[in-house]
C-alpha cells in the first residue's frame, strides 16, 4: 500500500506539476513576448520618424540617426536591454548594404530567414525566439525574443530592423519556479508517504494481530486473544474477535468433552455387551443344535436367533474399531503380504463364486506389499460385500494390478449403483443409500467408513464411482512400502466400459 501510494502520488505530481510549470512557463514568456512587440513597435515607430526627419531638417543627420538605432541600448524606465540588427532587404541589397549591421557585435545569422520572410511579407512587427549569438563571443547564445519591422531609409532604400530582447530574466524566473515546484512535489510526495505508512500502520498492524491470532486458534491454541486499544472501530473489533474466540473456545470444549464421552460410552458398552453377549451365543448355540428335536416355529426362531447374534456381533466389531480410529488408537501390524491369495481367500469365505458372471482378474504374478493383512482383508471383504449386497445378482468382478509403488483392488458390481446426491454421504457412518430396502446380508452402515479409515492408516485411497442403474466401482490403493506417497493408480476409478463423456461419471478421494 505505502509503495502504491508512493507511486501514484509521483505520478499524480509529476503531470500536475507538468502542467502547472509548463503554463506558467508560457504565461511568462507570453507576457514577456507581449512587451518586447509593444516596445518595439515604439521603437521603430520613433526611428521611423527620426530617418523620416533627416529630410527636412538639417540639425538631423543621417549618419548620427544610424548610429543611435545601434547605440540604443540603454535601460530606462520605460524600456529594457536589447540588442539591434538592421538588414538590407533583397532589393535594397542588390544596390547598396551600406546601412546593414547590428549593436554589439551581434552576428546577422542570428535573425532566421523565416522570420525575414514573414516581416518582408507583412511589413508590421512580428516576433520569434530566437538564439543570439556575438562574433566576439563564441559559443555564447542567448535565448531571446526578436521583433522585426521593416522601416524605410531615404532617400529610397527599404530595411529590416530587428529588435533582439533577451529572456535572462525570465528564464532565472522560470528556473525558481521549477525549482521551487521540484522541491515542493518532492516533499509533498514525502508527506504522502509518511502519511501512508502512519495509516497503514494503524490500520495493518492491528489486522495482521488479527491475522496472526487467527492461524493460533486454528492450529488449536484456543488461549490466544487481541489486545484491546482504545475504543474505535479497532477496538470494537478486537473485542468482537475476543468474544468470538471464547464462544469457540467454550463450544470446542464442549464438543470434545461430548465426543470423548460418545467415545467412551461406546467402547465401553461394546466391550461390557461382550459378556452378556457371549452368554447368549452359547445358549442359542445350544438351541440351534438341537433345533432338529424342536418344533417348526422353534427351530426357525433358532436359526433367526444365531444369525441375529451374528450381526450383533459385527456390529460391536465395527463399533470397537471404530472407536479406536476415533482415539487414534489403531496401529498398523505391516509384514511382507501376497495380496493376491488374500483376496481369493476373501472371495471364497463370501462364496462370490456362487454369483452369476462372477470373475476375478489378476495377472498370474505375485503382488506383494508391507502391509497390515488383517485391515486389507477387512478392506476387501467390505468391498466384495458390498459389491454382492447391490449387484442384484448382475455379475461382479474383483481386478488386482500393480505398479512400481502402488497395488490398487478393483471392485465393480452392475447394480443399482449410486447417485451424486448419495456420493456426498458414502463413506459416513451408519449411512445406507436405501435403508429401507431388504438385502441378502444385513449391514450396520460401518463397512466403507472402517475401509477408508484403514486405507488412510496405509497412506492409500479409496475411491468411489457409480450411476445409477450402471452400477458401481470401488478402487483401493496402497503404497507397496510405508511413508511413500501414492504417484499413480494402477486401476482407473472411471470403468473401461463407460465412455468418458458420460456427464453423470463422478468419483470421491476423501484422503
Amino acid at each position: 500500500m505505502i509503495g502504491s501510494s508512493v507511486l501514484i502520488s509521483i505520478v499524480v505530481t509529476a503531470i500536475v506539476g507538468t502542467i502547472l510549470y509548463t503554463k506558467i512557463s508560457a504565461g511568462v514568456y507570453h507576457e514577456k513576448n507581449n512587451a518586447a512587440i509593444a516596445e518595439a513597435q515604439s521603437l521603430a515607430d520613433y526611428t521611423q520618424s527620426q530617418l523620416d526627419a533627416t529630410r527636412y531638417r538639417n540639425d538631423i543627420s543621417l549618419a548620427k540617426v544610424i548610429q543611435g538605432i545601434f547605440r540604443a541600448s540603454e535601460v530606462s524606465p520605460t524600456t529594457s536591454v536589447r540588442e539591434t540588427i538592421m538588414l538590407a532587404t533583397p532589393p535594397t541589397a542588390k544596390t547598396s548594404m551600406v546601412y546593414q549591421g547590428s549593436s554589439n557585435r551581434v552576428l546577422l545569422s542570428t535573425i532566421p530567414d523565416s522570420l525575414r520572410a514573414q516581416v518582408r511579407q507583412n511589413f508590421y512587427s512580428q516576433s520569434l525566439r530566437v538564439k543570439i549569438r556575438y562574433a566576439n563571443r563564441p559559443g555564447v547564445a542567448i535565448d531571446a525574443i526578436a521583433v522585426g519591422r521593416v522601416v524605410g531609409i531615404p532617400p529610397s532604400y527599404i530595411y529590416e530592423i530587428y529588435y533582439l530582447f533577451p529572456l535572462t530574466q525570465q528564464s532565472q524566473l522560470v528556473g525558481l519556479i521549477r525549482g521551487w515546484m521540484l522541491g515542493t512535489g518532492f516533499a509533498l510526495v514525502l508527506m504522502i508517504a509518511f502519511i501512508t505508512w502512519y495509516v497503514v500502520r494503524k490500520v495493518v498492524l492491528p489486522v495482521r494481530e488479527v491475522a496472526e491470532i487467527a492461524e493460533k486458534l486454528t492450529e488449536g491454541d484456543l488461549g490466544r486473544r487481541l489486545a484491546i486499544r482504545g475504543e474505535d472501530e479497532m477496538g470494537r473489533l478486537a473485542i468482537s474477535f475476543n468474544e468470538m474466540a471464547l464462544s469457540m473456545q467454550q463450544q470446542i470444549s464442549r464438543l470434545e468433552n461430548l465426543s470423548r464421552l460418545q467415545q467412551r460410552f461406546v467402547s465401553d458398552v461394546s466391550h461390557e455387551l461382550r459378556t452378556p453377549l457371549t452368554t447368549i451365543r452359547m445358549a442359542s448355540q445350544l438351541l440351534y443344535d438341537s433345533r432338529t428335536s424342536l418344533g417348526p416355529a422353534a427351530s426357525r426362531s433358532a436359526e433367526l436367533l444365531i444369525s441375529q447374534i451374528d450381526r450383533f456381533e459385527t456390529l460391536l466389531t465395527d463399533l470397537l474399531e471404530v472407536s479406536r480410529f476415533d482415539a487414534r488408537a489403531a496401529i498398523l501390524e505391516t509384514k511382507d503380504v501376497d495380496l493376491k491369495p488374500l483376496v481369493l481367500k476373501v472371495v471364497d469365505q463370501l462364496q462370490a463364486h456362487e454369483i452369476r458372471e462372477f470373475s476375478f482378474v489378476a495377472a498370474d504374478q505375485e503382488y506383494r506389499a508391507l502391509v497390515d493383512d488383517r485391515r486389507i482383508e477387512r478392506i476387501v471383504r467390505n468391498l466384495i460385500s458390498n459389491a454382492i449386497d447391490h449387484s442384484e445378482n448382475k455379475g461382479v468382478v474383483v481386478t488386482l494390478a500393480q505398479s512400481e509403488h502402488e497395488i490398487s483392488i478393483g471392485v465393480r458390481d452392475y447394480g443399482i449403483g449410486f447417485t451424486e446426491r448419495d456420493s456426498e454421504r458414502l463413506f459416513d457412518r451408519f449411512w445406507r443409500a436405501d435403508p429401507s430396502r431388504s438385502r441378502v446380508r444385513g449391514g450396520t452402515g460401518l463397512g466403507l467408513a472402517i475401509a477408508l479409515d484403514d486405507a488412510k492408516l496405509h497412506q492409500g485411497s479409496l475411491k468411489a464411482w457409480g450411476r445409477p442403474g450402471y452400477g458401481a466401482h470401488f478402487v483401493v490403493t496402497l503404497p507397496k512400502n510405508p511413508g511413500i506417497p501414492l504417484t499413480s493408480e494402477p486401476i482407473n476409478i472411471i470403468p473401461a466400459d463407460q465412455p468418458s463423456t458420460i456427464l453423470a461419471d463422478f468419483d470421491i478421494d476423501d484422503i
